[in-house]
């Protein structure tokens, strides 16, 4: 075997190439430390669930999830003592069974005489550390406080601890009747169907998405979802609702049918949602300029001749000419990175002296910019469209932003929600909508950096877009989500050449049920949690 060859085997396939290796008196000499040392970190390797990912595998194709254990695979074999490691999500992108692996993984590191001190969300990680440290009690300005600290038992009690409360009253399934997925007859539900999808692990697999429901598609760490969904899906459905016309020439896969009952298709990620200062929720989800002409009608912006173009910090006119509405100035540090301080001339309030002097219910332009979507809903209880907005925005768990607040200090987790908002606020859903018309959603791993009280309003908002008769599949691994989808698409068994193909699909209850199903034997692990719970 050349060295080339030796890089293209699977890490289980390198670790039994090794195991079988005969070798003479003079070779077991010169070879025996080096493969101990090399047996060794392939076994770590293989502890943290890594057994199927290739020696030459490019590190740019390798999943969050991936990356992460693979640098605990490192200080695994490192064998240090007395080291901190902090680690911020360390289950992000990870399996329920890939997860136990990982937390077995870390307490071996923590008896090490070493501290670890993990940022998690995760509840079987949190169940399993010595002590927890819970801030809150709210978001952004309502949090930085510590609630509750000490035992699992001490956070359990503890009637301010949020985190504690959804440890005791765990989310119960379903929370909302599910929409039935019925396969044949004058009634049966819209489909969308991929047949001959091939790419990377997925050889020839066909698949079927019921329209005008919530989707999950499941499986273990590296079993080929984000190639299904994003890499497949997304831009053959793109193609086809774009050019129906030329919709037959597709690229990864031999056939694509019932597309013609989605209007659009659409990817609600957690990328940023602007990048400059100027940008912020209130101009991204789109009532900001409801709130301009509200300023606009008033009587002293009617005496003075000014129009609801006054009111933007994105034109000039009445922005700050000093900061050109950012509210911030940069200041050039020569060989250091620029620093962003606040204007001194508006004091952040974005707009001049002029504009700032108009005043709706004896506030500012300025002064609503600085409300948070609390505040706001009450101060725009009179203006449907301005409010309706500002309610979603609070029944997602934002009500702690500010209207004004710049983009790029926006989470990944606030971004995406955001962005749900803006399309709620888009399709004022209406419950009983033809199932099968509309958006398709695709959401990959929605619920990293969210909170378990976040979840649960995540669900709520993923429930309203479907039944507002849109599709939206969700690439996910919490139980909770999966637990509350109408059809799962569970693909596995394994990871690697191992994956890539359809092990179950079904309702939650049937996928629970399932033999060979990695999810349906973690759902059913679930569930009789929350029954014991």
């Amino acid at each position: 075997q050349s060295i080339a060859d030796l890089a293209g085997l699977s890490v289980a396939e390198l670790a039994a190439f090794l195991d079988k290796l005969k070798r003479s008196a003079r070779e077991q000499a010169i070879a025996d430390d080096l493969l101990k040392e090399i047996g060794g970190r392939l076994q770590f390797l293989e502890r943290v669930g890594l057994a199927y990912l290739s020696l030459d595998r490019a590190a740019p194709t390798l999943s969050g999830g991936e990356t992460q254990r693979l640098r605990l695979a490192a200080q695994l074999g490192s064998n240090l003592r007395g080291v901190c490691y902090v680690l911020d999500e360390p289950t992000i992108g990870l399996h329920p069974r890939d997860n136990r692996l990982l937390l077995d993984a870390l307490s071996e590191l923590g008896q090490g005489r070493n501290t670890l001190v993990v940022v998690e969300h995760d509840e079987e990680t949190i169940r399993r550390a010595d002590h927890v440290l819970d801030l809150g009690p709210g978001a952004g300005t309502r949090g930085g406080h510590v609630v509750a600290a000490g035992t699992m038992a001490e956070i359990l009690r503890s009637p301010d601890s949020v985190t504690g409360r959804c440890l005791r009253e765990p989310m119960q399934h379903p929370a909302t009747p599910r929409r039935p997925v019925i396969r044949r007859g004058a009634n049966a539900t819209p489909m969308l169907e991929l047949a001959g999808v091939t790419l990377h692990n997925l050889r020839k697999v066909d698949v079927e998405l019921p329209l005008g429901r919530l989707i999950a598609l499941t499986g273990v760490s590296g079993s080929g979802k984000s190639t299904l969904a994003l890499d497949v899906l997304r831009p053959e459905l793109e193609r086809a609702v774009a050019r129906p016309a030329k919709s037959k020439k597709l690229q990864f896969c031999t056939g694509l049918a019932g597309s013609d009952n989605i209007e659009r298709v659409l990817e609600v990620d957690q990328t940023p949602i602007g990048k400059t200062p100027r940008s912020c929720p209130a101009t991204y989800v789109g009532f900001w300029d409801a709130i301009r002409r509200v300023f606009a009608g008033t009587t002293e912006a009617g005496i003075r001749g000014y129009t609801a173009s006054r009111f933007s910090f994105n034109t000039s006119g009445g922005r700050c000419p000093a900061c050109e509405g950012q509210g911030l100035r940069t200041v050039e540090m020569n060989f250091l990175p620029d620093v962003k301080v606040l204007c001194d001339v508006c004091k952040g309030q974005r707009f001049d002296a002029e504009t700032l002097s108009i005043r709706w219910r004896e506030r500012s332009i300025g002064d609503v910019l600085a409300m948070n979507v609390d505040d706001a809903v009450e101060f725009f209880r009179s203006h449907a469209s301005i409010c309706h907005a500002l309610e979603l925005l609070q029944e997602v768990g934002l009500g702690y932003l500010t209207l004004g607040q710049q983009s790029p200090t926006l989470s990944g987790g606030e971004a995406q929600r955001i962005k749900l908002v803006t399309e709620l606020a888009r399709i004022r859903p209406i419950p009983g909508a033809p199932a099968g018309k509309g958006s398709f959603y695709i959401l990959d791993e929605p619920t990293v950096g969210l909170h378990m009280a976040d979840v649960e309003r995540l669900i709520t908002v993923l429930h309203r877009l479907a039944d507002a008769g849109n599709t939206v599949l969700v690439v996910e691994h919490n139980l909770d989500v999966i637990a509350e989808a109408d059809w799962i698409i569970d693909l596995g068994p394994e990871a690697g050449p191992d994956g890539g193909r359809i092990v179950a699909a079904g309702s939650p209850a049937a996928v629970t049920g399932h033999k060979t199903s990695r999810t349906g034997a973690e759902l059913a692990r679930h569930r009789e949690h929350r029954h014991d719970a």
